[in-house]
């Protein structure tokens, strides 16, 4: 066997070497319709949570594809922190959030409150405020509430409403937004 001394590079190589090194290439998208329609090569999400300590801040998509080890982290950080569980994040939601996020023009990632959530925390959490469905999308791995300090809760739920590919729900007294890819509806204030 010989050993070859040439370096072959791709062009998806390439370009997943120059995400893993520098984050300023995401693009800027006017508007999240065609973000979603699959615009752009990059698709990046930032977020943090004030339970665990943990930051995230990963591009997940480039060139028309998921990757598996960016989404796998990206689960992880999105698990029920109170059990640990983790369940796979429907990529709809993922990408509503990062959207989103990008309309924002903010360089702020998301504070997440919630992600998944396990039948047993979704129970807990119903049995003290009315404001969680017995059948949360949350359970699915299909939504998540953020919070952006920078920006109102008018702003980001405007801009999750601009995506039309789910459920958008504002929580003023609570500051926080809930985004969901269920069926487009819009509630709260």
């Amino acid at each position: 066997m010989t050993e070859s001394s040439s370096v072959s590079i791709t062009r998806r190589g390439l370009l997943r070497a120059f995400a893993a090194t520098t984050l300023v290439a995401a693009p800027s998208f006017s508007n999240a319709a065609g973000f979603l329609r699959g615009a752009g090569d990059i698709r990046r999400i930032r977020m943090y949570s004030g339970r665990t300590g943990e930051r995230i801040d990963t591009i997940y998509w480039i060139e028309g594809e998921y990757i598996k080890d960016a989404v796998k982290e990206i689960n992880k950080f999105m698990r029920d922190w109170r059990t640990d569980g983790v369940k796979q994040i429907d990529l709809r939601t993922i990408d509503i959030m990062a959207a989103s996020h990008n309309m924002l023009d903010v360089d702020e990632p998301y504070m997440l409150l919630s992600g998944y959530r396990s039948p047993q925390t979704n129970a807990m959490l119903r049995s003290r405020s009315r404001g969680v469905a017995k059948n949360s999308l949350h359970m699915k791995g299909q939504a998540a509430d953020l919070r952006l300090a920078s920006r109102s809760v008018n702003q980001v739920a405007r801009a999750a409403t601009a995506c039309r590919a789910g459920g958008v729900g504002r929580y003023s007294g609570s500051n926080f937004v809930h985004m969901d890819c269920g069926p487009v509806r819009n509630w709260g204030r």
